[in-house]
């Protein structure tokens, strides 16, 4: 387990990627007792909630097993492994598309059969007929369809950077912005969205533009401004909730038509709030 030590108190545990904690995860993480647990098996290719966010989206503990150390193992290896680290272990929940050991050769039905506490096995979660799993998830966030994806997740999409400096024009010419740094977090299409940004822990209603600044540099770049606050000298990390899709990004003939734009954009923003 990576970053945490052995839980001699967990009696049960939900095993999976659990990229993005989204319904489907959640309906695993029900059938835990109180003592219940989380071990995530990590890819490091998560982009909904890499790594260590999972964390902000339960209040369960959560143990993290490298992928490329577990790899190797025979389902039996695997096993005794969960019995070892979790000494009070009773009850193990997975999806039933689970799989785990050399070659993923091992299924629910043998987890059944190698472990001697309860197996739950929880069916596909479905949303309107739509299986609910990360991989939709992450298609409906690329195509800038947040309403689906946040109807999916059962929490609006939420990614967390790092503001950097940008251009230096948009409070001048503009309107003042936080540039941001987003690491591994899955983005949405280029455009230009309602969000909430979060500051210190305070959230505030916000326009973001995610793309490239086709109107000046052309370079990439994640900036939100925040609608009705002066705020000035944001540093450190800030989060983005993604609301909805406002429109596309595009090349405007002057900063000036793209200040008249940016205005309608915020009007549009406040319109549903």
């Amino acid at each position: 387990m990576s970053g945490f030590t052995v839980s001699s108190t967990v009696d049960s545990i939900a095993i999976g990627n659990f990229d993005g904690m989204h319904l489907g995860h959640k309906a695993l993480f029900e059938k835990l007792t109180q003592n219940g647990g989380i071990v995530v098996i990590e890819h490091f290719r998560a982009t909904l909630t890499p790594h260590i966010y999972r964390t902000f989206f339960t209040d369960l503990p959560i143990f993290f097993y490298d992928f490329e150390f577990i790899r190797q193992m025979s389902p039996e290896a695997f096993v005794k492994k969960l019995v070892i680290d979790f000494p009070k272990l009773s009850r193990i929940v997975v999806g039933d598309d689970f799989l785990f050991g050399l070659n993923r050769s091992g299924n629910t039905e043998s987890l059944k059969k190698l472990f001697c506490g309860e197996v739950i096995v929880i069916k596909e979660v479905k949303l309107k007929e739509q299986p609910i799993h990360s991989r939709f998830i992450r298609k409906l966030i690329e195509s800038g369809e947040l309403d689906r994806a946040n109807s999916m997740l059962g929490r609006v999409y939420e990614i967390w950077g790092e503001v950097v400096s940008g251009q230096g024009i948009g409070k001048e010419k503009l309107v003042p912005t936080i540039n941001l740094s987003t690491g591994k977090f899955l983005l949405p299409k280029p455009g230009v969205y309602a969000t909430e940004t979060s500051i210190a822990g305070k959230y505030f209603a916000s326009v973001t533009f995610v793309g490239h600044r086709v109107t000046t540099d052309g370079n990439f770049s994640i900036e939100t401004h925040i609608i009705d606050k002066n705020l000035s000298d944001i540093r450190g990390k800030v989060s983005i909730r993604w609301n909805r899709y406002i429109r596309r990004n595009r090349k405007f003939d002057s900063l000036d038509d793209l200040k008249k734009q940016i205005l309608k954009d915020i009007e549009v923003a406040c319109e549903k709030r």
